[in-house]
């Protein structure tokens, strides 16, 4: 099923083999709800959160359930403004990206965080 599925249903046909006029069935309304965001994760290349000046860092974000289509963000040391989006982040690191880096994940219902990494350049 997905969200749109939702909606006002029956069923109809004949009765004794068509010798009865055509019949349906009440209508009953069904509504489907989306999946709770859940198990939002974060994984960092390298693993160890440690990275060299200049070197690649590469964030990856997942989920383990959630209604879709799901929005990605990506915000360091709690910033409002997004580094980025979508479920990965690609950064050529500076001097000035060690911290606190998190993802948000966001349905037509609500909004989940993944847990904090801390990311140190060396």
């Amino acid at each position: 099923l997905q969200l749109h599925h939702s909606g006002r249903y029956h069923c109809g046909g004949w009765v004794s083999f068509g010798m009865l006029p055509w019949r349906e069935s009440e209508p009953v309304t069904v509504t489907v709800h989306g999946v709770p965001l859940s198990g939002v994760s974060l994984l960092a290349q390298p693993p160890s959160g440690q990275v060299a000046l200049g070197d690649l860092l590469v964030l990856s974000c997942t989920v383990t359930t959630g209604t879709a289509p799901l929005s990605f963000s990506w915000h360091r040391e709690g910033s409002a403004a997004p580094l980025g989006t979508g479920p990965r982040l690609e950064l050529h690191v500076g001097d000035k990206d060690s911290g606190l880096y998190q993802c948000r994940v966001t349905d037509s219902n609500s909004t989940a965080e993944s847990p904090l990494l801390h990311i140190t350049v060396l």
